[in-house]
């Protein structure tokens, strides 16, 4: 894992789920703020069941790596603060690019300064399309963003 050294690794090969998710929540919930945990599983429930977890607890699954005989190594960050409260829900999984981000636009006009849009996509462009759109526009801010399972993306997005 070149990203980044993990802090701790904790090695649950051999276990089924839950058993991963608990030991790395346990492990995770003891860490410094931004110290990074490499879990090592080949229980094929693993990643769905890290990434729903990192989401609701403003962690971060920093990349995940093969690592043979069917592990896969998933360097986890702890994150500091929980994710921004969603006004509005926008789900676009099964739309392609560019619809997630017309839609957005299209609900962010009629909502209220401050209020938060959280846009699910699984659009393989939209990670990359959102950044810049957040990045030019003056009317919205990327509060926060964090990949969920199965490869979609989720982007709480603040009107301006």
């Amino acid at each position: 894992m070149a990203e980044a050294k993990a802090s701790v690794t904790l090695d649950m090969s051999g276990l089924t789920c839950p058993a991963p998710l608990l030991g790395a929540k346990k492990v995770v919930d003891d860490l410094p703020t931004g110290e990074t945990l490499l879990l090592i599983s080949d229980c094929p429930g693993t990643p769905d069941d890290l990434h729903a977890w990192a989401g609701f607890t403003g962690n971060e699954v920093v990349s995940t790596e093969r690592l043979g005989d069917k592990k896969i190594g998933y360097l986890i960050r702890k994150g500091g603060a929980a994710r921004p409260t969603a006004n509005i829900v926008l789900d676009m999984r099964g739309v392609s690019c560019p619809g997630p981000i017309v839609e957005a636009k299209k609900l962010l006009d009629g909502m209220s300064i401050g209020e938060v849009l959280l846009l699910i996509s699984n659009c393989p462009g939209s990670p990359a399309d959102v950044d810049a759109w957040a990045k030019v526009s003056a009317h919205v801010e990327l509060a926060d963003k964090h990949e969920g399972g199965r490869g979609s993306h989720e982007f709480y997005l603040r009107k301006k």
